[in-house]
């Protein structure tokens, strides 16, 4: 055992350090430090606390955002059936092992809902490797003809897919442009139920020169897209006189012949 150094006094007397023995120390000393120790224990466990919870955030947000444990392995599809689901991803764009947490969920939507036979689209995170497309395709309300094969449009106007033969069920819209194609849609869903009945197509050659064709070989000249709603309730009105063609481009002056 070594023994406690010596010191020297500036008296020449040498001084030995000495340690005391517990019971030396007088037990109210003994309570004060350790209720000192607590406090300071106490005071510290929040800030350890913190700090725990700090490194387990960083250490998630690593995982998350900085390696491919947690990255893209699927990209599921629904809703499709004008499109395929190798058309959506292929647009998606989302790299296979991209860490999920970093997908651009707005920008996969904005190139998704770029392909024409998109009505709109949701783009989700379905953890721990997924990302989920959920599709809404654009409803066909006419046909337009194009040569032998059909351009399907929606209630907007807008064409947005080619098929080779005409689908049953839906009116003709004969128009050439995409313009007079808008002003056929227009007048189209404004009609009554019972005009979309004995509808056959409606021909469009110009903004102003819209015509319906009825069953029995019937006409309604609609003249231009305007006031469709009052024509609709005009024109049905008239379906119960005689005559072949009915003129309602005008709808608060109607001529029949």
């Amino acid at each position: 055992m070594t023994a406690p150094p010596s010191t020297r006094s500036s008296s020449g007397r040498r001084w030995r350090l000495v340690r005391a023995r517990p019971d030396a120390v007088p037990p109210s000393v003994r309570r004060f430090s350790q209720r000192a120790r607590r406090r300071r224990l106490r005071a510290a466990r929040p800030w350890a606390a913190g700090l725990a919870v700090a490194l387990l955030a960083g250490l998630i947000a690593w995982i998350g955002y900085g390696t491919s444990l947690v990255g893209v392995r699927e990209v599921r599809v629904t809703g499709v059936s004008v499109l395929t689901v190798p058309e959506v991803r292929q647009a998606a764009g989302i790299r296979r092992g991209t860490p999920l947490a970093r997908v651009d969920l707005a920008a996969v939507r904005r190139r998704v809902t770029a392909l024409a036979p998109v009505d709109h689209v949701t783009v989700t995170r379905d953890w721990p490797h997924t990302v989920v497309v959920r599709v809404t395709e654009r409803t066909a309300v006419a046909v337009v003809p194009q040569g032998r094969k059909f351009l399907l449009v929606d209630r907007a106007g807008v064409v947005y897919h080619t098929v080779a033969s005409r689908p049953s069920g839906l009116p003709t819209v004969a128009a050439r442009s995409a313009g007079d194609i808008k002003a056929g849609v227009q007048v189209l869903v404004a009609l009554t139920p019972r005009l979309r009945d004995e509808l056959v197509s409606v021909t469009v050659d110009g903004p102003a020169r819209i015509q319906l064709k009825l069953v029995g070989g019937r006409k309604v000249v609609w003249g231009d897209a305007t006031r469709s709603e009052l024509k609709a309730k005009v024109a049905t009105a008239l379906l119960s006189r005689e005559g072949e063609t009915f003129d309602v481009s005008a709808p608060d002056v109607v001529t029949i012949r």
